[in-house]
């Protein structure tokens, strides 16, 4: 029974009864073999135990699951990995919960965190050919800034059909951009002069690339200008992820935009799959600035911690972002998205919008209002004193995310209110970002000048990306705390 103690101890007042079990520290030798466990296993389920989300609707992460300390490790132990014990306690994942992971690497992670990670700067979508649904053509919706890709030349919306002159096909088209280094066979995209795709061809040409991938340094923020179209100063950021690391350069931006006296705000999340809670706050308020000491956003933890249940408030200065926040005062704002939108982009769609008028532009969200946290094998889960024999760690999902008025992100996604604003990424037609003929931008433009003028517009091919994991990372789509936003979730386990 001692693990079913501490388990159901833990979880209730957040302190641990070392006298009913031998802890991480006590001499394993004195266990008795048939109640040894995996410590990684060990370290999943009680962690699993104690803060996922959904913990309620998993039978074996229940306080009552085990009997004996036998019954527990006979559990532990007939998972040959820790991967597979904690695949086993997620709830509905492909329904409920698509976010929760493991990482045997938190090294690897943290610099994730931080903005970090092996990549030649390139992000892709791909799209079977229309004349051959066996071939496959790749689209660059992304070059990041001062990467190898960007420095090699490659354009947003440049198509390649084959990587190392090998044609790409639906079997081999991941295996083909595995390596660290490859050339781009680059083509161009034919619409015949039609309005369907069924005649639409790729063209191979004799443009080609090469890049590597590097340990690349992200700055989210990819482009941040001022527009000036019939009279009105339009801010325009382009912002990628929310990074901790860039808040002070993320406040600098805003400072930019407050002395150049802009008067509208386009923020274009079309790409940007969340991150920090606690930076979506810092946007909040330097997009406002009139509701200081409002709450922005609520965390909302499973049913044994609702005693941490804390609130996310507009503020006006943060030492994080370098002082005083650079506020727009805004009464309105643009935001650009596609289905990659998600998580902490979504929070601030869901959670300014009970204050201020969003104008959602683009496609409809991910679907994401869960935030999740790095927990490690720890006394407490924290980060401090990890188990040196292992760098597991898990970042499960342990809190809903709900705006002032309760309300969470749906999971099918946020949808813009105006059909007249559901647009797509055409692939043969993506624009320059930042460019005031961009179609995404256009539209809020024309918007915003009341001009009626055009957006730029091409017939969309209704093509359908092919789900992919090539250069996928670990906090794509994630939205998280750490122990700076929210310590006592930890030290109270003390």
């Amino acid at each position: 029974m001692r693990i079913l103690k501490i388990a159901l101890f833990a979880l209730v007042v957040f302190t641990f009864n070392t006298s009913c079990y031998e802890d991480k520290d006590d001499n394993i030798d004195n266990i008795p073999e048939e109640t040894k466990v995996n410590e990684v296993n060990d370290f999943v389920w009680k962690a699993m135990n104690i803060f996922y989300l959904y913990k309620d609707q998993v039978p074996n992460l229940a306080d009552t699951r085990f009997e004996t300390d036998k019954a527990y490790a006979d559990y532990l132990n007939s998972f040959s990995k820790p991967e597979d014990l904690f695949e086993s306690l997620i709830y509905q994942r492909e329904v409920v919960d698509r976010f929760s992971f493991i990482t045997s690497d938190y090294i690897a992670l943290e610099q994730q965190f931080a903005g970090v990670f092996k990549s030649n700067g390139l992000e892709f979508d791909f799209y079977r050919q229309p004349q051959d649904p066996n071939a496959v053509f790749g689209l660059v919706r992304l070059a990041l800034n001062d990467s190898p890709a960007s420095m090699a030349g490659v354009k947003r919306g440049q198509i390649f059909n084959a990587i190392n002159g090998v044609p790409m096909t639906v079997d081999n088209f991941a295996s083909l951009l595995g390596p660290d280094t490859y050339t781009l066979n680059f083509a161009e995209y034919d619409t015949n002069n039609t309005a369907t795709a069924d005649d639409d061809k790729v063209v191979s040409n004799d443009k080609k690339a090469t890049v590597t991938k590097i340990e690349y340094n992200e700055n989210p923020i990819h482009i941040s200008k001022v527009l000036q179209v019939n009279g009105q100063k339009i801010g325009y950021l382009m912002y990628n992820g929310f990074t901790r690391n860039y808040d002070k350069q993320l406040n600098a931006a805003f400072g930019d935009f407050k002395a150049a006296g802009v008067q509208h705000l386009v923020l274009d999340l079309r790409y940007n799959g969340g991150g920090s809670v606690n930076t979506a706050a810092l946007l909040a308020s330097m997009i406002t600035g009139q509701f200081t000491g409002q709450v922005f956003s609520k965390l909302v933890y499973n049913k044994n911690l609702q005693s941490e249940n804390t609130s996310f408030n507009f503020r006006d200065t943060a030492t994080e972002a370098g002082g005083t926040i650079n506020s727009l005062n805004l009464s309105k704002v643009y935001v650009l998205t596609t289905n990659r939108t998600a998580s902490a982009s979504e929070l601030i769609i869901n959670s300014l919008s009970p204050y201020i008028d969003v104008v959602q532009i683009g496609g409809k969200t991910t679907g994401k209002s869960q935030a999740s946290i790095t927990l490690y094998d720890s006394e407490n889960y924290d980060r401090a004193n990890a188990n040196p024999n292992h760098t597991y760690a898990i970042q499960p999902l342990v809190a809903m995310s709900i705006n002032k008025n309760d309300q969470p992100v749906a999971p099918m996604g946020i949808e813009s209110a105006l059909a007249q604003f559901r647009v797509r990424e055409v692939v043969n037609n993506l624009g320059v970002l930042g460019d005031v003929n961009e179609p995404f931008l256009a539209i809020a433009i024309a918007d915003i000048t009341g001009s009626n003028r055009p957006a730029p517009s091409e017939i969309d091919r209704q093509l359908v990306p092919l789900k992919n994991t090539v250069e996928a990372k670990l906090l794509d789509n994630d939205m998280y705390i750490t122990a700076d936003d929210h310590i006592s979730i930890f030290y109270n386990l003390k």
